[in-house]
């Protein structure tokens, strides 16, 4: 019988090599659709020798090549728990699954069960979802899918390598000690997925925030300064400074202004509210001081708060050495910055918030 079986086998490898295409395919692609980020997709067709090893323990049980499960195996490596579950979905939406056979070992309780954590799924391809009329024996051949996460992985890899679920006895004490880092990858997995899971709450609610206007509340980093860039608020003062030359505004991102912003001291959003409201009419001023003369007719769109950054420095003291500075985080490290530093504090000088912060000081 077992001759038969693998003389089954023989004949339908080339099926199996274009069942396993398939199911990376769609695996693949719905996955992709979905927006879920995986850490892998693998894939094998047992070998002869490992079929043969199979047969010999366990012949007696299959009539039919059709009857072994496992020629085919998948395995989809997921970042986080949740992941499992949406990928599962998705399966259970493309392929026909045989629930008797499949079982989750997720629902395990036992202390050292964490490194087989996984959903094992055993799975055929509909008609519906796929049909080759050269492969048509493809519809008919059951596979394996395996779903876990990346640490699960990483721990069943390391458990295979150390030879822990041989026949071999050892030692209590390392028994234990293996326990208790599963216990620990275990604990890291579920917090990686409440941290995701509160990133996620946090970004809602700043986002929210930030819409409703309520800026004092919004600490300023990446995530909130994009949304923030999101309603536009330099337009008003770009436009304001196109329309002295009737210039056009190339668009282009100020997302690497932001730890400009927070070495002027900006922590919340409603810091770089406050600094547009408090600087807006001289960063105008010194726009039009610069531009006035001139005929540009391309302007960046950084126009707006690159003055605005430039007018709050030279407010607060910081002089050229801070203009310098700026410039430096702008554009990098060359030696053109402080040339362009004593340029900008020379016209800046002749403007009159310059003059009022003289008066000021004396």
């Amino acid at each position: 019988m077992n001759s038969l079986l693998l003389d089954e086998y023989h004949k339908l490898m080339p099926a199996y090599e274009r069942l396993e295409y398939a199911v990376n395919d769609m695996l693949r692609e719905h996955i992709k659709s979905s927006s879920i980020e995986v850490n892998a997709i693998e894939s094998r067709i047992k070998k002869e020798q490992s079929l043969i090893g199979k047969l010999e323990r366990k012949g007696d049980k299959y009539h039919s090549i059709y009857d072994i499960t496992d020629i085919l195996g998948v395995r989809v490596i997921a970042f986080y728990n949740e992941d499992v579950d949406r990928i599962a979905s998705i399966a259970e939406k493309i392929f026909d699954i045989d629930w008797a056979n499949s079982v989750d070992k997720r629902k395990s309780h036992e202390v050292n069960s964490f490194g087989y954590n996984s959903l094992h799924y055993v799975c055929k391809i509909p008609h519906t979802s796929f049909y080759n009329q050269k492969f048509p024996e493809i519809n008919n051949i059951y596979f394996e899918l395996q779903i876990r996460t990346a640490l699960q992985h990483v721990w069943s890899a390391i458990q295979h390598d150390i030879g822990y679920k041989t026949d071999i006895e050892i030692p209590d004490e390392y028994h234990r000690n293996l326990s208790r880092l599963a216990g620990v990858l275990e604990l890291a997995d579920n917090e990686f997925s409440r941290i995701r899971t509160a990133i996620a709450d946090y970004r809602r609610h700043a986002t929210k925030l930030v819409k409703s206007g309520k800026l004092e509340d919004v600490l300023l980093d990446g995530e909130t300064f994009k949304t923030y860039l999101e309603l536009a608020p330099f337009d008003k003062l770009n436009k304001k400074i196109a329309a002295i030359t009737a210039a056009e505004i190339h668009a282009t991102s100020l997302i690497h202004y932001l730890p400009v912003l927070k070495s002027l001291g900006m922590k919340t959003l409603r810091d770089v509210e406050n600094m547009i409201n408090d600087n807006e009419n001289d960063a105008y001023q010194l726009a039009l001081y610069q531009l006035g003369s001139t005929d540009i007719d391309i302007l960046s769109s950084s126009i707006a708060l690159q003055n605005l950054c430039i007018v709050h420095i030279l407010k607060n003291g910081g002089g050229k050495l801070g203009l310098c500075r700026l410039f430096e985080q702008i554009n990098g490290t060359s030696q053109s910055n402080e040339i362009m530093a004593d340029f900008i504090f020379e016209q800046a000088s002749k403007l009159s918030f310059m003059n009022i912060g003289k008066s000021d000081k004396s």
